[in-house]
């Protein structure tokens, strides 16, 4: 665990000292189905150890509709923390089937207590805190990106 956390901290000076200010498998956007429509999330995707473990850590601000989507190659629980981590978020795990499994609501920055995912899952949304309970997010729903094991592409989308 300590050489997870020391390679993650060598990432993430690595990161910050050439500038880079995305990084990842790319973005893209993810579709929250809930009881109030359809809404979109421009992400940024983080898909290896080193860009899961960096997450939105030292980030000062992240667009209202602005998120990171952490993404797993097969199901699997899953804990977060939010060690440098400025902004409060919304951590939304996400079942093998595309549904919400579990809602962190209002984490707080800079806190080093462990959030679980209280169960296996194949990704991790977060988003600003307030956003779930704005768009009425409840467990259950449709989580819909291209990219996450089990769920259909959204309207006007193709899988990669």
């Amino acid at each position: 665990m300590l050489a997870r956390l020391a390679a993650a901290c060598l990432f993430a000076l690595t990161v910050l000292e050439s500038g880079a200010g995305s990084f990842g498998a790319g973005t893209g956007t993810v579709v929250l189905e809930t009881d109030t429509g359809e809404h979109r999330f421009e992400v940024e995707v983080a898909t290896s150890d080193g860009e899961r473990a960096l997450g939105l850590m030292f980030r000062r601000s992240l667009p209202e509709t602005g998120g990171m989507l952490f993404l797993y190659d097969r199901p699997q629980p899953a804990a977060m923390w939010m060690r440098n981590t400025y902004i409060p978020l919304d951590m939304i795990f996400i079942s093998a089937g595309g549904r919400v499994h579990r809602i962190e609501a209002n984490t707080e920055p800079f806190s080093t207590e462990v959030i679980s995912s209280s169960g296996e899952v194949v990704g991790v949304l977060e988003l600003n805190a307030g956003q779930a309970e704005k768009i009425g997010l409840k467990r259950g729903d449709r989580v819909v990106y291209p990219g996450l094991a089990g769920a259909a592409a959204p309207k006007g989308m193709t899988r990669p």
